[in-house]
């Protein structure tokens, strides 16, 4: 990948770390309907339907002619949505979702006149393996969006910087809550991928960051006792759900069989927040007014094209979203790698 791209994937402006990001009583009702409401699915089951979708949307490539398997992508880490596309789903978290400070916050992050919330979502865990290959959120378009795009193309579409006059400005307020003692921060590559990453390291209760994730990679620290990273029987279509025999605790469960029950003290909860930016009136008039949206079609129009700019051999698929080797061409030609610097994850301490 040409250096001048990867270099471009640096945030709007350094991300900035805010504390008490929800007052006790918010986050009390953010867990609430995470524990009334489950059970949730893993991260991957929301977003891929098969594996190769993962590797476009994060970082790395397929070797032509590897049958890829969900089970070097399995992460005990699940997830739930509090709203979508600007639509707060529990109306107990509408002073959340609406939420004043955090518009305050992000505007003069990004240097934008108006923002509007768009997404907002939980992730929960326990003991979990590192957050697997840093990668970028998903980002959208002008007439390209989350409900009608797999977040392989919005992720690829992304990392090309093929697309960027159709594509959205955003910013994010992550907020944490974990009090274990092994791991569970955050890493971040501020600079580029290509630069040193930095780590916001727990323990953490309430603290946040504002920052633009699409154009920023990071990744979850390793967090809990090692023997509970990866536990025996983790599948697709496993679930977390509070477990009904320890006050405050949770389990994983795989087709109704718990593989693995969490204590309070391990469990580690991420509540990110998402709004769309615009820089003036003008730039949301353009995209109220859909005078210049970006169709399906289009999209691969400009990767074909580009491919075959680039000399590229292949066959035109007939179906691009869901054809395994197109999508397995669109990540080798446009995935930045791995930043180049990795940090050493968190071990337990070795026993006297």
């Amino acid at each position: 990948m040409d250096p001048n791209i990867v270099s471009a994937f640096r945030p709007k402006a350094p991300p900035q770390i805010i504390e008490n990001a929800y007052t006790e009583d918010q986050y009390r009702r953010l867990l609430g309907v995470v524990r009334d409401n489950g059970p949730w699915p893993l991260i991957l089951a929301h977003h891929f339907k098969k594996p190769e979708e993962v590797i476009a949307a994060t970082s790395g490539s397929v070797p032509e002619g590897v049958q890829l398997t969900w089970e070097p992508f399995l992460n005990p880490n699940f997830r739930g949505y509090y709203g979508e596309g600007g639509v707060c789903l529990y109306p107990e978290l509408e002073d959340c979702f609406y939420n004043s400070k955090f518009l305050d916050l992000v505007r003069h992050y990004y240097g934008a006149d108006y923002a509007v919330p768009e997404t907002y979502l939980f992730n929960i865990q326990g003991p979990t393996p590192a957050g697997g290959s840093p990668h970028l959120d998903g980002t959208v378009f002008r007439g390209i969006g989350m409900e009608d795009t797999p977040p392989w193309l919005l992720n690829t579409m992304n990392k090309s910087l093929l697309f960027q006059r159709w594509q959205a400005k955003k910013a994010q307020v992550i907020a944490w809550y974990y009090k274990g003692a092994i791991g569970g921060g955050f890493h971040y590559w501020p600079n580029g991928p290509a630069e040193a990453p930095e780590t916001i390291h727990a323990p953490m209760w309430g603290r946040a960051v504002v920052v633009e994730n699409e154009k920023m990679y990071h990744t979850a620290e390793a967090c809990g006792p090692s023997s509970m990273r990866k536990p025996e029987g983790l599948d697709i279509d496993s679930l977390i759900e509070p477990d009904p025999a320890t006050e405050g605790g949770w389990q994983i469960t795989t087709r109704g069989k718990v593989i693995l029950r969490i204590p309070e003290q391990e469990m580690r909860f991420l509540v990110h927040w998402g709004a769309l930016m615009f820089e003036d009136y003008d730039d949301l008039k353009r995209t109220l007014d859909h005078r210049d949206d970006l169709t399906h079609e289009q999209a691969f129009d400009i990767f074909i094209k580009d491919l075959k700019a680039r000399s590229i051999a292949f066959e035109v698929p007939t179906d691009p979203m869901n054809d395994a080797a197109f999508i397995g061409l669109l990540t080798r030609v446009y995935d930045h790698g791995r930043p180049a610097i990795m940090p050493p994850e968190p071990v337990e301490p070795m026993a006297a």
